[in-house]
């Protein structure tokens, strides 16, 4: 497994090893100790799992303490482009995106640590995106930013008129609206 550091402290990208031959692949998608050596302390407490059609944009999301999460992210089929936006404040990138393109044949997976709003964009119809998360969901924690907000610039590969978003997502505020209850 390799991790590679992004320009958001904490947040990384992990590339599996994976072993190919004319069966198919296999791969350790997760490994508590190889995560712990790479600096990834994380106790998930739930797996999560969309299907999505193209163009279906979900973010972007966060859950304010007590029950901030932390989530390892991929796309068992399909793809997606998929984004981590530093939300800390007193961090040296707040307000600033990672995104990075997650496939099902590629297997990245996205390490995104609680205090980042994360979001994605799927790129093929009936993609299907996995996650663990380290702590559970609770309607009134939800906090989270607009998706195609212009002061976050983040090139998202898609129309926007194109997007299918969730009423909820829709009324998201802008990034400069956006309380955010992280700091660094």
């Amino acid at each position: 497994m390799k991790v590679i550091e992004t320009l958001i402290p904490g947040v990384m990208i992990i590339e599996p090893k994976v072993f190919t031959d004319d069966r198919g692949y296999f791969y350790e998608s997760y490994s508590k100790a190889k995560l712990l050596e790479a600096g990834i302390d994380a106790d998930f407490v739930q797996d999560n799992q969309s299907l999505s059609q193209k163009g279906t944009v979900r973010g972007l999301h966060a859950q304010a303490h007590p029950f901030a999460q932390g989530k390892l992210v991929r796309v068992l089929q399909g793809s997606v482009m998929d984004v981590a936006v530093d939300a800390r404040v007193g961090s040296s990138t707040y307000g600033r995106h990672v995104s990075v393109e997650l496939t099902g044949t590629n297997n990245l997976q996205l390490w995104i640590p609680p205090g980042c709003l994360h979001g994605f964009v799927t790129l093929e119809d009936n993609t299907i995106f996995i996650y663990k998360v380290t702590n559970y969901y609770d309607k009134a924690s939800e906090t989270g930013a607009l998706w195609n907000d212009p002061e976050l610039a983040i090139g998202w590969g898609i129309d926007e008129r194109d997007a299918l978003l969730s009423a909820k997502d829709q009324e998201l505020p802008d990034f400069k609206s956006f309380k955010s209850p992280f700091t660094y």
